[in-house]
């Protein structure tokens, strides 16, 4: 047992963390680097090592709670935006998308009649059933925790995008409290009984699993 978790949770988390945050932070430099930035090939993180990309912070928490957060790629708004007007948003998207298109390849065993979605794990391994589960998860709380419009996480630069001129400047003038309403959200609103993030993670991720899987 490990912060109360059996081997194959934390097996399963340990390789779901690697592949997860590295896929999503490599959507990131990718799709930049499309657009015309070059700044996350300069910075080395267009590539799939892992060690570019793990923060090791975030990997912890993300053990322990089931989610976290990555390194996060530098990337020039003005570059992108020479290319295409919704440059950053469109870089800001890929990463929490590359996170469903996991989810969703995760899920083919299960759709396909292969795999029982309701099977145990092993003792001290995961079972592949147990493990595709638990990797689903994560990614489907990866990708709406991500969609928080909360800076830094990629939802506030999508929000961005979309709001109309004259409110961008309420969330400029938010923008340098985003980690502490973040940190409020995770750890100061359960203790008043507010669930937030089970509002605006667990429950579409359930949804969605249940959608993908079941």
């Amino acid at each position: 047992m490990f912060f109360g978790l059996t081997a194959p949770v934390i097996i399963s988390r340990l390789i779901t963390l690697v592949i997860a945050f590295t896929g999503h932070e490599f959507a990131h430099a990718w799709s930049a680097d499309e657009l015309g930035d070059d700044t996350p090939r300069l910075n080395g993180r267009l590539t799939l090592n892992p060690l570019s990309h793990l923060d090791p912070l975030g990997s912890l928490l993300l053990l322990v709670a089931g989610f976290g957060w990555a390194r996060p790629v530098p990337i020039n708004p003005y570059a992108l935006e020479r290319r295409t007007p919704s440059g950053t948003m469109l870089v800001s998207v890929a990463g929490p998308l590359s996170n469903l298109v996991m989810a969703i390849l995760a899920a083919i065993p299960f759709r396909a009649g292969w795999l029982d979605p309701f099977a145990g794990p092993g003792k001290f391994l995961p079972s592949a059933s147990s493990f595709l589960t638990e990797f689903i998860f994560i990614n489907l709380i990866l990708l709406f925790f991500n969609l928080i419009p909360l800076s830094p996480l990629d939802g506030e630069k999508v929000l961005e995008y979309f709001l109309p001129a004259e409110a961008r400047s309420t969330l400029y003038q938010l923008r340098p409290y985003g980690p502490l309403l973040l940190l409020a959200l995770v750890f100061l609103a359960p203790l008043v009984g507010l669930d937030v993030l089970g509002t605006l993670i667990g429950w579409p991720t359930q949804q969605v699993f249940r959608l993908l899987v079941l």
